[in-house]
């Protein structure tokens, strides 16, 4: 019978490339797996961090066998390219850092052996990802184990899959539940079977054993409201005894999606509302524990979620395990992301090969992600080919299942990439990085209106807050969260007025890690999540869609981290799911409002302020005072730029242009878009490598171009120094306007 032991403990890790003969004898670190070696320069910005071939080396002793026992390696996640050595052999290359890879190692067995492992995640042309707004962490960073089997046993050579494909079928009030195996060697039978239903046993034929059991009066899957799973075993059977045995949960759902209603669930309408997530934590990196993924899973539910994209790469097994217990719906894609490589199309036919096989049981799974944002830098045949070429293979591994895209917002609605896949979906974020919060409003509208046909729906959202960061005033590019809160105020409404929108994703569920990044008063940091990287701090935001997505009770006080507040008179806001709040200051009545979700009161500042809030059985407070100046903590450094309009520097002649200026007007002269294409690819470089290549679409251009340099700054979040303004303006005040009859003569030399 088939054995799965934990190999986690007692490896040695040396970092620097020295060949699989050195590493038992250079100097090492002893290290327990999971392991990264980037969990500390991986999220301290500068892009630096390291990305190169390590080693990993452990000696074992051979286990007990039975004669035709083999014995295979399984890692659930090496980043990203990982060669496996025993005892100086070399069995197996692995492309692809986050799906689960097997390595027989039976032959190359002695008494004493030496397991050693190189990783690589260093940059080439042929393995995803390689540019991406997030950190390619190195290492053995998931679970390792060792699988003993008997010379017959169910497949464990076919991409990391378990040797068991569940399908089921819901016809009225019962299910019909297709069981196939894949089986290696010799065996007469499977006998399979689901708890609480019965037994069959089938034939194997040509090392396939396929059945089907009928389940009456099925209890379904379904959501967040009742995630009821049934476990099915395959017992495979050879000289009338049972050689090897593997289970696996599924759950029986339909579901559907309606060009107007959105996501259908067991026939029934369910708004897809949730948030995305990304694996990692701060000082851990991607080498997570169980606990962690816990703690993940507890906060997604306390928010209220229903749905989560689970971005941009294969995650662990165990988190799909907790999503089908906890009824969320899941997106999962590959990391085949921003940039297309033509010599890797073969690494992203296996990497969705492998999610799909490896994944297939699991009911929470609704949808194939074939890529994301890969159209920033061009689009090319070759792209469009390879997504072809994987949007069929989607089909043929899993005819049960949608694929999907997101598309970068600067993507035009009408491209053909767009109508790809299966269903749609845009990553937006107008109102943070350019544009105004209603355009998101237009782009669906728009979208909508010209095909009302076609499945769309919102894959990614948001606005980066560092809870340091306070303002009475917030406005787009502060980093506030304030400014976050009120981005996320708009989305929710927007969401709410156009139930078309198949699924919704916040931005993320938590921080990140993107090393490249140099902005909002952190390095190395993606600040749009809810709850910051540690999973310490829940941000207001948090709390706001709690208000709309959520059931149990509560309220909660905004900004407990703007003390110091300078303005005579404060906004106190409230997020809660009661309809009535009340208001008490240092233990005075002071009102009683009667809302939905979001409570708006004023409060007079004088000295120390205790501020409580009351809803129903739930409380709430908050300690303030008054200041004379504001404090200077908590504003962005750099973001004094606002007020340039007071300094003498900043006036402009007229006549000639300014950062008061609209960027299409600037553009009308060449030396102007110079300045501007010079200031804006200096305005890139903070923001990591996914924002140096991005290609401009015609939409994209022309809601920048509708800004003022000024208001574009500003939402810049002070990646542009003051100096480099001041330089800007006095550059710009020495260009004369230029006629608009003169450029609409030369229109045909200019271009946006």
């Amino acid at each position: 019978m088939r054995k799965t032991i934990l190999f986690n403990k007692d490896w040695k890790f040396v970092k620097e490339n020295v060949g699989a003969s050195e590493v038992f004898s250079v100097p090492g670190e002893k290290v327990n797996i999971p392991h990264t070696w980037n969990a500390i320069d991986g999220q301290d910005g500068g892009n630096d961090y390291y990305r190169g071939t390590c080693w990993y080396g452990k000696t074992f002793s051979k286990p007990e066998l039975i004669s035709g026992d083999q014995v295979y390696l399984e890692f659930r996640g090496a980043n990203s390219t990982a060669e496996v050595w025993v005892n100086n052999h070399k069995l197996c290359t692995h492309d692809g850092g986050y799906s689960t890879f097997r390595v027989n190692i039976t032959d190359a067995l002695k008494e004493q052996n030496e397991l050693v492992v190189s990783v690589d995640n260093g940059p080439n042309d042929r393995v995803y990802p390689q540019r991406a707004d997030f950190t390619f962490y190195g290492g053995i960073y998931r679970d390792v184990y060792m699988v003993i089997v008997s010379d017959s046993h169910f497949d464990m050579d076919f991409f990391g899959g378990s040797g068991l494909q569940i399908t089921s079928e819901i016809t009225e009030k019962n299910a019909v539940v297709a069981l196939k195996s894949y089986i290696t060697g010799e065996a007469e039978a499977v006998r399979y079977s689901i708890e609480g239903v019965g037994n069959i046993e089938v034939p194997v034929r040509d090392g396939v054993a396929s059945g089907s059991m009928v389940i009456s009066e099925v209890h379904l899957w379904d959501g967040v409201e009742d995630a009821y799973l049934y476990e099915g075993k395959a017992e495979l059977i050879k000289c009338g005894k049972v050689v090897d045995q593997v289970s696996s949960r599924f759950g029986c759902r339909t579901f559907s999606f309606d060009k107007e209603k959105g996501f259908f669930l067991n026939g029934r309408p369910y708004p897809l509302r949730g948030v995305s997530r990304h694996q990692d934590r701060i000082s851990v990196g991607n080498a997570i524990t169980k606990e962690m993924m816990l703690e993940d899973m507890a906060l997604i539910k306390e928010i209220g979620a229903n749905t989560i994209r689970l971005a941009h790469y294969q995650h662990d097994q165990y988190f799909y395990d907790l999503c089908d217990e906890s009824g969320m719906i899941v997106w999962a894609e590959i990391p085949y992301i921003t940039e297309h490589m033509p010599g890797g199309r073969e690494n992203t036919i296996r990497q969705l090969t492998e999610l799909i096989i490896q994944n297939y049981n699991h009911p929470s799974i609704i949808c194939w992600g074939l890529s994301n944002e890969i159209s920033v830098t061009g689009v090319t045949d070759d792209l469009i080919e390879n997504h072809k070429i994987l949007n069929d293979l989607a089909h043929k591994l899993d005819n049960s299942r949608p694929t999907t895209m997101a598309h970068a917002f600067m993507l035009e609605i009408d491209e053909p990439l767009v109508f790809l896949p299966d269903i749609m979906s845009y990553n937006l974020y107008y109102g943070w990085y350019l544009g105004n919060l209603t355009d998101n409003d237009l782009f669906f509208d728009d979208f909508h209106k010209k095909y009302p046909d076609k499945i769309i729906g919102l894959a990614e959202y948001g606005a980066d807050a560092n809870p340091g960061l306070q303002s009475a005033l917030p406005e787009k590019g502060d980093y506030t969260e304030q400014y976050q809160s009120v981005y996320h105020e708009h989305l929710i409404k927007m969401i709410q007025e156009r139930p078309y929108l198949w699924s919704t994703h916040v931005w993320n569920m938590f921080d990140f890690a993107a090393d490249g990044r140099d902005e909002g008063g952190k390095n190395g940091i993606n600040q749009k999540g809810l709850v910051t990287f540690d999973r310490k701090y829940k941000k207001d935001a948090f709390y706001l869609y709690k208000a709309n997505w959520s059931k149990e009770a509560f309220v909660h006080l905004c900004g407990r981290n703007y003390i110091e507040r300078h303005e005579e008179e404060t906004d106190v806001k409230v997020y809660s799911n009661y309809d009535t709040v009340e208001l008490y200051n240092n233990g005075e009545f002071v009102e009683k409002q009667i809302g939905d979700k979001v409570f708006k009161f004023k409060l007079k500042l004088q000295g120390n302020h205790k501020i409580v809030v009351k809803a129903g059985n739930c409380s709430d407070e908050i300690t303030v005072c008054k200041v004379t100046e504001p404090n200077r903590a908590y504003q962005l450094e750099g973001r004094e730029i606002i007020n340039w309009f007071d300094e003498p520097d900043m006036n402009c002649t007229e006549g000639y242009y300014s950062i008061k200026d609209v960027m299409a007007d600037i553009r009308k002269s060449p030396e102007g878009a110079n300045i501007l294409d010079d200031m804006f690819n200096y305005a890139k470089s903070k923001r990591g490598d996914v924002a140096k290549n991005v290609k401009q679409s015609a939409s994209m251009a022309k809601v920048m171009n509708a800004m003022t340099v000024e208001a574009l700054i500003k939402q810049a979040g002070g990646s542009i120094p003051k100096s480099m303004v001041v330089e800007v303006n006095k550059s710009l005040n020495r260009i004369k306007k230029v006629d608009d009859i003169i450029v609409g003569l030369k229109e045909e030399n200019y271009s946006i």
